[in-house]
């Protein structure tokens, strides 16, 4: 299995004008200075976490996923970041995966942010999906989903485990930032999997300032890649898969990890 190179895209957000953030994440993609096989967006990277649908919502076939769509092609690697989506009168924050050659998977957020009314405007998506890059078996969360362990768990089923690697898109506020630090580490830790994660800066149309604090985990716990906090900047780094066999040989907890079943959902 080859490495893989992610980059994380740390950005301040333009409060609900699609274009105009279309426009900034062209600008910043054009000053990549390597090759990536994977780009994380943060959350609602084209409007910020707004909480007015009506007014941003896209079609899954709308402006930003057409974007997403022309950039996976141009760079030549998958991009994935959330949009407001509509469908069948429904409102999901939804992850989208794009593919270079267009094909796409997408996760729909799970836990809806109840103390910022999230579940009353959004529908929670009720699958865990896998996606996978170069052979690497990737798991998706959305800001929120951090906090719920279960829901993140990995597997370990017939000397296999269930996923290599976490991503996350997040507008995570400065003010439960230790939050943020603390959990992003522990879920890598453990699933035994590398962790990649990206949040906004600046300040949102609510007045909530973001740290951003995008970082890149290995399965040890150690920060291998992060950004400068509350500043605009991209980060890459290179996952090595032998390191991650490596280490799941010699410290094999896989092996006793509690079995378990969620209800109400699908892989």
């Amino acid at each position: 299995m080859q490495d893989l190179t992610v980059a994380l895209v740390q950005s301040s957000l333009i409060w609900e004008n699609a274009e105009a953030n279309l426009a900034l994440f062209d600008e910043k993609l054009s000053e990549l200075k390597m090759d990536v096989q994977l780009i994380l967006l943060p959350e609602m990277f084209n409007t910020g976490f707004s909480m007015n649908p009506v007014k941003i919502a896209e079609t899954p076939d709308g402006r930003s996923f057409t974007w997403l769509k022309q950039k996976s092609g141009e760079l030549d690697c998958v991009i994935s970041g959330s949009i407001l989506t509509k469908v069948d009168g429904k409102y999901y924050n939804r992850l989208y995966w794009m593919h270079p050659d267009g094909k796409f998977d997408y996760y729909d957020k799970h836990h809806l942010f109840r103390m910022g009314e999230e579940h009353q405007v959004f529908t929670a998506g009720m699958q865990r999906p896998l996606f996978l890059v170069k052979g690497w078996k990737i798991f998706p969360f959305i800001c929120y989903d951090l906090r719920f362990p279960v829901w993140m768990k990995n597997r370990f089923q017939n000397e296999t485990y269930n996923y290599d690697l976490i991503v996350g898109v997040a507008n995570w506020p400065a003010v439960r930032q230790n939050a943020w630090n603390q959990l992003l580490v522990a879920r890598a830790v453990e699933n035994q999997a590398y962790l990649a994660a990206v949040n906004r800066v600046g300040e949102d149309g609510h007045g909530h300032f973001h740290a951003g604090d995008s970082c890149i985990i290995d399965p040890l716990g150690q920060i291998i890649g992060q950004t400068d906090s509350g500043k605009e900047n991209i980060i890459t780094a290179t996952l090595s898969y032998k390191m991650l066999q490596d280490y799941r040989r010699q410290f094999p907890v896989g092996y006793d990890w509690d079995e378990f079943i969620l209800k109400g959902f699908s892989d």
